[in-house]
């Protein structure tokens, strides 16, 4: 199986003569978390957003060698590419189990969907023990805890067949121990997927990237191992050793 998933090559993104995007290549591969870090307004969630078919672009984007640039946003879903987003986008009034259920049935009627039925699709209920929410699959996602709420949206991702996820700040507001769960889930999930992480966490980022890209001004500040990406001087320069990553600079030097 090749392992490269998705590919883009010159990604470019302008906003009415902004270039929020300048030509972007990136490579996502099973079997890696692959994060993407940089300052805000690098052009991170702008790269999602125009992988996922959410902003137009010029460039190309190909997923196991087929054209996405120019498709339809439930294309490209279909097509195996998942994203989520900074506040979890769940069904607040339906159960664990149920939101699970419309993620993985998407050729059944929507009647069919709600109706709770007498035993659950393996899938489903193999993804609750995935997620570390076996124990809460009658429980309505809007009572959910916010680290929670985060692992049922990357498993209706799951049920759902992706095999390219994007993840932007998966960790934003989770405390210690939930963002050591969100870590294992992830390396658990790229075992036989591709994982991109949008992220502004520098020690979440040390602990569980295989691959990192640093994005500034909307290109390709640098990218390699997390060795080589804290000891890149730009790196440092532009991203690393700004004040609000002086923390993760003083690491990268010791």
């Amino acid at each position: 199986m090749n392992d490269i998933a998705l590919t883009c090559k010159n990604i470019e993104v302008d906003f009415e003569g902004f270039k929020a995007v300048g030509g972007v290549d990136l490579e996502l591969r099973r079997g890696e978390v692959h994060f993407l870090i940089g300052p805000n307004g690098a052009g991170k969630t702008t790269l999602v957003d125009a992988v996922t078919g959410l902003v137009g672009y010029t460039g190309s984007v190909l997923k196991d060698g087929e054209e996405l640039r120019g498709k339809k946003v439930h294309h490209i879903a279909r097509k195996g590419i998942g994203r989520t987003f900074q506040t979890a986008t769940v069904f607040e009034n339906l159960t664990v189990a149920q939101n699970l259920d419309i993620a993985a049935g998407s050729g059944r009627g929507p009647w069919s969907l709600l109706r709770r039925r007498r035993a659950l699709p393996a899938a489903v209920t193999d993804t609750m023990e995935r997620i570390g929410l076996a124990d809460h699959a009658d429980t309505l996602a809007g009572i959910l805890a916010h680290g929670q709420k985060q692992w049922l949206e990357i498993g209706m991702l799951l049920v759902g067949d992706a095999d390219v996820l994007l993840l932007d700040e998966p960790i934003a507001g989770m405390g210690h121990d939930e963002r050591e769960t969100t870590g294992r889930l992830l390396h658990d999930i790229a075992a036989e997927r591709a994982v991109a992480v949008v992220e502004h966490d520098m020690d979440f980022m040390r602990a569980n990237a295989s691959r990192v890209t640093v994005l500034h001004g909307g290109t390709i500040l640098a990218a390699g191992s997390v060795d080589e990406v804290s000891a890149d001087p730009k790196v440092q320069e532009v991203y690393l050793g700004t004040s609000d990553h002086k923390e993760a600079a003083d690491a990268a030097a010791a």
